[in-house]
């Protein structure tokens, strides 16, 4: 009875841990979603404000090509940023701990939001330009970390729904931003400083809060070896009651993204990770095909547009389901404590690599290929349908000691050694509680 209280007891979701969850991804991931969509509603406004700078600078307007290219820069800052962030995971969390990252990543979020709440009093479209890097750089971070930080605190049965909520955040980040774009608040010529100085707000935030909750306690005992703060942690964690990329077309979309993240969040856990990988690359590879036929047939098919939109939809409920919340649930659980940072600093800095070049090269597809543009990305969702199929295993509900099991059979190697206390979970007893 006593064991099953224990087992019991370990699978709860505790108030201190809820609120760590809120806390980490409100203030790291939420801020990454934000900033993909805020710049996307003011664009006119701020691209007026950059000619009329120069204007007063140099008494001439720039040309168009020039105004296109500063734009660009400022656009495509953002996931050069995250990639430079995604780089500087392994090093930070090795050195300040999940937490420590997470308090330390605020720098590049508050210090950005005053830059460019001031841009425009300070008449420095610059200022706009350095800031989108500064806020890459937090994305990079937070969208590395922030999972890693709630992979660790969760127990098994729960490191799949706490894993995905981060992507919910992102989602909500997008949405929220939509919805301060529309034009009767804050994507006017007055208040585009103030909706690109928002970002500051969940970072502060966090900044107050966070350092009330637990450090990862896998982190303080195999890491820094410091088992007085891991077992404190960890009775922290237990104590309580129970607390029952792309840039989307419209704010429709981000609400159907969000719906769509929010299933995951309680999915997860009842169908398993692979399972939403296979489904939700199919039904991203089946909206691009559809998308692509109806994209060459809208001139001769009046309704043909009809089906684009939906084709857009669904692809942004596929990804939602899989493609965006699992992989970063996945690395926290297939890959050792000691190789987990570098593990999100190489999946982080090809998700923002990616990000960079789909952004750069995009308009010469789209101008080289026209209607058959998404066939590319289509046969990118498919191939990774195949590889998850083959390759990747279902770690629902295992230990990291029997997913390590799992990947040393497939790769016929030797089998790691039981006691290694990377692969063990830490109850309550084995930490002394």
């Amino acid at each position: 009875m006593e064991q099953q209280n224990t087992i019991k007891k370990e699978g709860r979701l505790t108030l201190v841990l809820f609120l760590a969850t809120l806390i980490a991804a409100f203030g790291s991931s939420f801020q990454y979603g934000y900033n993909v969509a805020a710049v996307n509603s003011p664009s006119e406004f701020m691209e007026a404000f950059y000619n009329k700078t120069y204007y007063e600078r140099t008494n001439s307007y720039m040309s168009e090509f020039v105004l296109t290219l500063l734009w660009s820069v400022s656009v495509s800052m953002f996931p050069f940023g995250g990639f430079i962030g995604s780089l500087m995971v392994g090093p930070l969390v090795n050195k300040l701990g999940r937490k420590g990252t997470l308090l330390f990543n605020n720098i590049f979020s508050i210090v950005p939001a005053i830059l460019m709440g001031c841009s425009k009093v300070a008449r420095s479209f610059e200022m706009i330009i350095v800031s989108r890097l500064l806020v890459g750089i937090c994305a990079g971070l937070s969208s590395n970390v922030v999972p890693m930080y709630l992979g660790e605190l969760a127990p098994k049965n729960l490191r799949g729904a706490l894993g995905v909520v981060p992507q919910l955040f992102i989602t909500i980040g997008i949405l929220v931003a939509q919805l301060f774009g529309l034009r009767s608040l804050l994507a006017n010529e007055e208040g585009w400083p103030i909706l690109l100085g928002v970002t500051g707000v969940p970072a502060a935030l966090q900044l107050l809060l966070l350092p009330f909750f637990p450090e990862s306690p896998r982190y303080l005992l195999i890491q820094k070896k410091d088992e007085a703060a891991a077992k404190d942690d960890q009775i922290y964690l237990r104590a309580g009651v129970n607390a029952n990329h792309v840039q989307y077309v419209t704010a429709g979309t981000g609400a159907v993204n969000v719906l769509m993240t929010i299933c995951a969040v309680f999915v997860v856990e009842l169908l398993g990770r692979r399972f939403l990988i296979l489904l939700g690359f199919s039904v991203c590879f089946a909206a691009c095909g559809v998308l692509t036929a109806a994209l060459a047939l809208q001139d001769t098919i009046s309704w043909m547009p009809y089906v684009s939109i939906a084709c857009v939809i669904i692809y942004v409920v596929g990804h939602a389901l899989g493609p965006s919340p699992i992989p970063a649930v996945l690395i926290t659980e297939i890959f050792l404590q000691s190789s987990r940072p570098a593990a999100f600093m190489v999946g982080g800095s090809v998700h923002w690599l990616s990000n960079f070049t789909v952004g750069l090269i995009f308009p010469f597809i789209q101008a080289g290929l026209g209607a058959y543009s998404f066939i590319l990305f289509g046969v990118i969702c498919l191939l990774t349908t195949i590889y998850t199929f083959l390759v990747v295993p279902e770690t629902k509900g295992k230990t990291f000691m029997e997913i390590n099991q799992i990947f040393t059979k497939m790769n016929k190697v030797s089998e790691v050694h039981p006691e290694k206390e990377e692969l063990r979970d830490f109850p309550p007893r084995a930490l002394g509680l």
